[in-house]
């Protein structure tokens, strides 16, 4: 298996784990936090979202679909404190906009040779590893140490555990 074959499995199962963990939830729902003062699930896709797309455009600025307007504003560290409705979006624009970055980032993934994956990952984002490959892979990661915190939000809320 090449590294983007790699990569593009393990990030199968953040993706199934979020579509899981969200599947029926409501709207209202996305605004329950897990404990007081944590960022609710709207914000948190939100921001994933946005990290997604920033983190992947780092590697290749024309690679990803933009994101609605003012959405990176909507999701910042000043904006998580709200529980107003309308300051975020409907599950369903946030599952939609997760799957068009999502598809972006294994569309170009899936173009990256072994080489290119073992570069350096630009300064910007090499938080998330030393090489491009690494910033791919964060994404997994980011996203399952998100979705750990909606399955105490559904436990909160009476559902059943999934896993």
């Amino acid at each position: 298996m090449s590294l983007a074959e790699h990569i593009t499995a393990a990030l199968q199962l953040p993706t199934t784990v979020v579509n899981m963990y969200l599947d029926d939830l409501t709207d209202a729902e996305l605004l329950v936090r897990p404990a007081e003062s944590m960022n609710h699930i709207a914000w948190q896709l939100g921001h994933l979202i946005q990290s997604e797309h920033m983190h992947v455009s780092q590697v290749a600025p024309d690679a990803m679909p933009a994101l609605p307007d003012g959405f990176t504003e909507r999701h910042t560290r000043e904006t998580a404190a709200s529980d107003e409705p309308g300051d975020f979006l409907s599950k369903a624009e946030y599952i939609q906009l997760m799957h068009e970055q999502r598809e972006a980032s294994s569309k170009l993934l899936a173009t990256l040779s072994d080489e290119q994956l073992s570069q350096p990952a630009p300064e910007k984002v090499n938080y998330l590893g030393p090489t491009v490959g690494c910033i791919f892979a964060g994404e997994a990661t980011h996203w399952m140490m998100h979705a750990g915190q909606w399955a105490v939000i559904r436990r909160q809320l009476g559902k059943a555990p999934l896993f």
